[in-house]
């Protein structure tokens, strides 16, 4: 099956329906960025390069199981890592992004990738919407999450699901609003879940999804680049028991297509009124857009 370039942008440069076996310099320069867009003609569906980064490379299992059998293994310390591994700095970031729907105040609100509950959680709490379903595809993280809200009573007012983000079983127009944090790295495929996502939201409703990101500044890189390579995977090893989970993350952060090139899929995918938030020196990235 041949797989070709769409027209896209880089750079300001406009590149178009560019074999991957084609041969030449420009072509070579295409292959090696990281954010190549790339559509297979039999699901006329968009891929990019971390859609195929996977926890477990020797694996037979597809990015979805992986990912759920991923989580179902770290669930026990998810909450404990997220935490320690960010000095808990992940908490003034949920925050922040959840701010970006007090405009709107929404009143029913699906949370993607919700793991834990924490935004569900937080959500709540800040908004108090009338209702927050949160979905997942890790049944360990749900446990854990259903536990949490059952212990402050709110089991009338949050509901965790198992669920699909890129198969969302809610009707068309469904939720005011749509947080989505850290989870979106992890879509099979990204251009269906956003469209998944656009299509559940009701006209007027917001998407908000919090993800990790490259800084820019130098000096710092260098830091965050020791970090995210031989810091991170060797303490999450150490306290989740998962030799792959944590590699993952910074496999898949460096994989992402962030900035810009995210706000162009974002409104290829249908959304409008884009735009982005860097925080933290740009380690982290609030992506924002209508219906």
């Amino acid at each position: 099956m041949m797989l070709k370039f769409e027209s896209w942008s880089h750079g300001g440069k406009l590149f178009q329906n560019q074999s991957l076996d084609s041969p030449g310099p420009k072509n070579n320069h295409l292959n090696s960025l990281k954010l190549i867009q790339l559509k297979i003609s039999s699901r006329h569906m968009t891929e990019f390069a971390h859609d195929k980064v996977v926890p477990d490379k020797d694996s037979s299992l597809n990015k979805k199981q992986q990912v759920a059998e991923m989580f179902d293994s770290i669930a026990f310390r998810y909450d404990f890592l997220n935490r320690f591994l960010s000095a808990g700095i992940d908490v003034g970031w949920r925050k922040k992004a959840i701010l970006q729907l007090q405009a709107i105040q929404p009143q029913k609100v699906l949370d993607v990738a919700t793991g834990t509950a924490d935004v569900a959680l937080m959500t709540f709490k800040m908004l108090q919407p009338e209702k927050i379903i949160g979905i997942d595809i890790s049944e360990g993280m749900l446990e854990l999450g259903r536990e949490k809200i059952e212990r402050i009573g709110l089991t009338n007012r949050i509901e965790l699901l198992k669920g699909d983000s890129e198969n969302i079983n809610f009707e068309d127009n469904s939720f005011d609003a749509i947080t989505v944090a850290f989870g979106v790295r992890n879509f099979e495929n990204l251009e269906k879940g956003l469209k998944e996502m656009h299509r559940v939201l009701r006209p007027g409703g917001k998407l908000v999804v919090l993800e990790f990101s490259k800084p820019k500044q130098a000096m710092f890189k260098i830091f965050y680049n020791l970090y995210m390579n031989h810091i991170a995977p060797s303490f999450g090893k150490a306290f989740s028991k998962n030799d792959n989970a944590y590699q993952y993350l910074n496999d898949s952060v460096q994989a992402f297509a962030e900035g810009e090139t995210f706000l162009n899929i974002m409104k290829e995918s249908g959304f409008t009124e884009t735009y982005l938030r860097p925080l933290t020196l740009g380690i982290c990235t609030i992506y924002c857009g209508s219906k």
